[in-house]
């Protein structure tokens, strides 16, 4: 006898079959059989899908704390270098 390995779907797969089963143009019967999955598993991926959907329109979960943060370091180092700009283009201008 042989044991069954367990199945491995890639995201993509997934988010097809939850897509197909929130558009409720089938039944979740008929999804699972057409992609050969358990009526249990559109189910759950159904779920999870509706669950998650505002992760996807929302910033992502402690984000906006790192875009805070990468922004005020940005700001600081244009600051530093329109300073070192500035003193060279009048070191330049002196010499001319």
């Amino acid at each position: 006898m042989t044991k069954n390995a367990r199945m491995k779907h890639s995201p993509e797969f997934k988010a097809k079959v939850a897509l197909a089963a929130i558009r409720e143009q089938e039944t979740v019967v008929e999804i699972s059989r057409r992609f050969q999955l358990n009526a249990n598993m559109v189910h759950k991926w159904k779920r999870e899908a509706l669950d998650n959907m505002a992760v996807v329109f929302g910033p992502a979960a402690g984000g906006g704390e790192r875009q805070e943060g990468r922004e005020k370091e940005l700001l600081q180092k244009i600051g530093e270098l329109t300073v070192e700009r500035d003193f060279l283009a009048n070191g330049l201008s002196r010499l001319r």
